[in-house]
């Protein structure tokens, strides 16, 4: 059990996320990131499933076959794609649905910040691209949706994180979607 540990990784990210959504214009948004980590249905868990270089969610899973902290976490965050699925009555399944333009942004924010703390000193600006792309092919998410973060991943990938911040700023100010 690392409580003190955990609560340290997780204000980090929160605060990383923070800034980050600050630079892309939805800094209100970010203030709100994250808080159902520190309940206690998510807090525990992660402390008791903490390993510090990923999340406490990969371990809950290993060792119990899926993670209740996740399943908290991802309905009551709008910012994960896992949120945005619901039954579709002609299909008659559960579908991914398109996100709102500004929670694919905080997506984007928590992405990048996920990836600076997890490999620290070694992150590069490709770093949540190749994370993207490694799970590419099992995520169920929206395609348009996918499309764009990936717009944005790569961007950033390939122009760094000023010229994407400046995109992501503009982008919000002349267009409701994507």
């Amino acid at each position: 059990m690392h409580p003190i540990k955990h609560f340290k990784t997780i204000t980090k990210h929160r605060h990383k996320v923070i800034g980050h959504c600050r630079r892309a214009g939805i800094f209100w948004q970010g203030l709100r990131h994250d808080l159902s980590k520190y309940t206690p249905a998510e807090f525990f868990r992660g402390a008791k499933y903490y390993q510090g270089n990923q999340s406490p969610n990969v371990q809950e899973r290993v060792e119990n076959g899926y993670s209740a902290a996740w399943l908290h976490h991802k309905g009551r965050n709008r910012h994960h794609f896992e949120y945005w699925t619901d039954y579709h009555p002609v299909e008659r399944k559960v579908l991914p649905v398109k996100m709102p333009l500004r929670y694919v942004v905080e997506m984007f924010c928590d992405r990048v910040a996920a990836s600076k703390i997890y490999k620290g000193a070694e992150y590069t600006d490709g770093d949540p691209l190749a994370y993207f792309a490694h799970a590419k092919s099992m995520r169920v998410i929206h395609p348009e949706t996918s499309a764009f973060l990936e717009r944005l991943l790569t961007m950033l990938a390939l122009r760094g994180e000023s010229e994407t911040f400046s995109y992501i700023r503009a982008y919000l100010k002349n267009h409701d979607t994507y």
